[in-house]
């Protein structure tokens, strides 16, 4: 216990001060960089970019230490979308590092050549005038005029008017176009990512041919959607956006494989109502995701049940067209006595028809192979939500997204309807797939 404690302690370290580097940078690139030492823009913006992260910590702190829901609403706005925009107003100043030098060097060089040619232009220009009789030089007295404020008189002693080095102007101009031009950058990925969230998911469509399938269950459909995430950002409307898409495929069966949503049946039941309206000719059905372990994953099974979905918790019901739909809870329930069961769900089958599993986690796919499943649909990735973030999904998951073969397993992985944290997708869009088994006997 003790060294978990420690191992938890010096990640936390790591991440804090992680976070504080790039918080740093950051700064100095959009605020240092652009700003005068003791001027009001300075302190504006060191201000916010203390402000900003202190509203993520209490965001992701909110949910999780009991505040009220209206707490986590205002709270994750502003503290999920700084996130979002951190990382990539981060890649953006880091990519165009290697432009600041090379435009500093690029404007140094067009203003010597500026320079060259003025002394040249008003350079003296000699001209021979032919000898002749020489002549006294006539004295003229030149009038002394008083100084005015159009000609102010200056000695050797005076100071000369302070004016800014040449190369410090090259190089705030440099840091304000390139700054700039790296946050206008960053905005609009989150800002369209963003939209992509709240416009809904796309339907998407695939077709998995299964070996035993019988001839009369060709053409079968199920409408698979996971990781809807219903919170403080994605709520009611987000649900009946989602459903309405849904009923518009027309699906044989609805499969919800997990992570439904981030908190409590008391905060976030009215959010779920919509879900009632889900129709199916074989009904709709529902497994745990890791986020309903921590938001009560019994009160929502219950919750669920109550909105008309079926719940499958290890267990597997016999499906009219000629399959087998198992669904087991997902591997974070083993913290709570309540983990997968695959020999519970599937154990005792007839390996001789086709099965179908629902678990939210693509990890599971060796227990699938191992128990005889045909079909695996899964979620959890989201697709990675937020590109680079697939390169680290795929470091922890077998399949990100799509459909991949195991063995004799097929596994399909949606990106999912919603978003956690940020509600942002980008390179990832979320979707709902309707997908169409193919029997190789028809």
């Amino acid at each position: 216990m003790e060294r978990n404690v420690i191992v938890f302690l010096l990640v936390l370290v790591v991440v804090l001060g992680l976070l504080g580097t790039v918080h740093w940078y950051v700064w100095r690139r959009l605020v240092r960089d652009l700003t005068r030492p003791r001027g009001a823009a300075r302190r504006v913006g060191t201000v916010v970019l203390v402000a900003l992260p202190l509203t993520s910590v209490g965001a992701l702190a909110s949910g999780r230490g009991g505040a009220p829901f209206v707490m986590e609403q205002i709270l994750a706005w502003p503290g999920f979308l700084w996130l979002a925009l951190l990382l990539y107003v981060t890649l953006a100043l880091v990519v165009t590092e290697p432009l600041r030098p090379l435009l500093r060097r690029v404007l140094a060089r067009k203003a010597a050549g500026t320079a060259e040619g003025t002394e040249a232009a008003q350079a003296p220009v000699l001209v021979t005038v032919p000898a002749g009789p020489a002549e006294a030089p006539t004295p003229v007295s030149a009038p002394v005029s008083a100084p005015t404020d159009a000609e102010p008189v200056t000695d050797a002693t005076s100071p000369a008017p302070a004016t800014p080095a040449p190369d410090l102007s090259r190089r705030l101009f440099v840091n304000r176009v390139v700054s700039t031009s790296a946050l206008a950058v960053a905005a609009g990925t989150v800002g369209y990512g963003t939209y992509g969230v709240l416009r809904g998911p796309r339907v998407k469509r695939v077709t998995v041919p299964l070996a035993k399938l019988p001839r009369a269950a060709h053409g079968y459909r199920i409408a698979v959607v996971s990781d809807i995430h219903l919170g403080p950002i994605l709520g009611r409307a987000h649900t009946q956006r989602i459903v309405d898409t849904i009923n518009a495929t027309q699906p044989d069966l609805v499969a919800v494989v997990g992570d439904l949503v981030d908190g409590s049946v008391a905060n976030l039941g009215p959010a779920a109502e919509p879900l009632a309206r889900l129709t199916a000719r074989d009904g709709s059905f529902f497994v745990t995701g890791n986020h309903e372990y921590f938001s009560g994953a019994d009160a929502w099974v219950d919750h669920v049940r109550e909105l008309g979905l079926h719940p499958l918790r290890n267990d597997r019901v016999e499906i009219g067209a000629g399959f087998d739909l198992a669904g087991v809870d997902d591997v974070a329930g083993e913290s709570h006595g309540q983990g997968p069961d695959f020999a519970k769900a599937l154990g005792d089958r007839d390996r001789a028809r086709t099965a179908v599993l629902l678990a939210h986690q693509p990890i599971v796919i060796d227990d699938a192979v191992r128990h005889g499943v045909d079909l695996q649909l899964s979620g959890h990735t989201h697709g990675g939500q937020l590109w680079p973030g697939n390169l680290i999904a795929e470091l922890a998951n077998p399949t990100v997204a799509g459909l991949e073969r195991y063995g004799d397993t097929q596994l399909y992985v949606t990106r999912g309807a919603g978003a956690w944290g940020p509600p942002v997708r980008v390179g990832a869009p979320s979707d709902i797939t309707v997908v169409e088994l193919a029997s190789r006997q028809a």
